[in-house]
């Protein structure tokens, strides 16, 4: 049985002077004067330092901000600071399925009320229907809709003028020769292959939950395994397709768009079947009353509509609340219009991928260690 972490009875009965609080932000009363906030490095860590933790510092001068990079290691590593009892994270940014799992095993704390912790939309409309189905999890708050996908060279000699169009093209070494980057875990890599091996959309996850099917996956991927560098940092492949050491690879679709606009480097974006997933925050459970203060105190700031719509003018990632997304458009930082380059736009939206989180929280850790040693062959 599910343990709920709750904020207790004390901490609980500051929640709604927390949100109250919030709401003037020049005074976070018992709070406490650091925070430490994990999240992914590069652009996208550095549009929530730009959009949420410079405004906040502002009007909090007393506040110090430690920003850790683990998010990508955020189950691993919240497991070994519960067993030992000592947790150093107030905040953590990460993967809905990673929130739904550690929200299982107890590491994260409950909602037990979303509105008495979130702001509501500027209109009145209640947190809870601003960021409707994408509240996935009693954990978990999200910011933002992003996908995986794939940006390619556009100058490739070998390629003879011709650029992929599909998915599949990232296994056909004949027509597109040449190195790929894929992420160093079994998510998207396996449906990928099961999908480019024949199997329907819709049916992936049945067969994925077969041995034949892992097997599947596995022997399609066999079949492009020498030509793959194995990244687990998302700023990793933009800086591969920028060397020329891959000619295709798979990262963040924010990545991909600061590669591509902001650094002018000769990629393009392949939409086809980009995995949509969202990102966002979770809290370790049973924090101190007064880190917890402050925590609660910055997420009602940080994820309300204004500052959603504000990440965006720094990453192309759709904000997780209805009332941002009108407020998202040109931006004046970069100069460009945003709304192309999300990857909730029509154009880049014909033929997408849903991943499914409670499958992957499921079968996650038995997957991982399937894809490990099959890394190892």
């Amino acid at each position: 049985m599910k343990t709920r972490h709750l904020f207790g009875a004390t901490a609980l009965a500051l929640l709604p002077a927390a949100a109250m609080m919030a709401q003037d932000q020049a005074t976070c009363e018992n709070c406490a004067n650091t925070m430490t906030v994990v999240s992914w490095g590069g652009a996208y860590q550095n549009s929530q330092v730009k959009a949420y933790i410079e405004p906040y510092k502002a009007m909090h001068p007393e506040l110090t901000v430690v920003m850790d990079e683990s998010s990508a290691e955020s189950v691993a590593k919240m497991r070994a600071m519960a067993e030992a009892g000592n947790v150093t994270w107030d905040l953590v940014d990460t993967l809905a399925s990673d929130a739904i799992r550690m929200c299982d095993e107890g590491l994260v704390m409950e909602f037990d009320d979303i509105d008495a912790v979130l702001a509501p939309a500027p209109d009145g409309t209640p947190a809870s229907e601003d960021f409707g189905d994408l509240l996935i999890n009693d954990c978990f708050v999200p910011q933002i809709v992003y996908s995986t996908t794939f940006g390619y060279r556009t100058d490739v000699a070998d390629w003879g003028g011709k650029v992929p169009t599909t998915v599949c093209d990232v296994f056909d070494l004949e027509t597109f020769p040449g190195k790929r980057a894929l992420q160093k875990r079994p998510i998207d890599n396996m449906e990928w292959a099961l999908y480019c091996d024949g199997v329907a959309k819709e049916e992936i996850y049945d067969v994925l939950g077969t041995d034949e099917g892992i097997e599947r996956a596995f022997n399609k991927l066999n079949s492009i395994k020498d030509q793959v560098v194995w990244w687990t940092a998302g700023a990793e492949t933009p800086q591969l397709l920028a060397d020329g050491e891959v000619v295709i690879g798979s990262t963040f679709n924010g990545r991909l768009f600061s590669a591509i606009v902001e650094q002018n480097q000769p990629i393009a974006m392949l939409w086809d079947m980009q995995d949509f997933d969202l990102d966002g925050w979770t809290i370790p459970a049973d924090l101190p009353e007064d880190r917890l203060n402050r925590v609660l105190d910055f997420l009602y700031f940080a994820t309300d509509t204004q500052r959603l719509a504000d990440q965006a003018q720094y990453i192309s990632y759709g904000p997780a609340r209805s009332s941002s997304a009108p407020l998202v458009g040109f931006s004046e930082v970069l100069g460009v219009d945003m709304a192309p380059h999300m990857p909730t736009d029509p154009a880049n939206a014909t033929n997408t991928h849903l991943y499914d989180y409670g499958w992957w929280a499921d079968h996650r850790d038995d997957l991982d260690a399937k894809f490990q040693a099959w890394l190892t062959q």
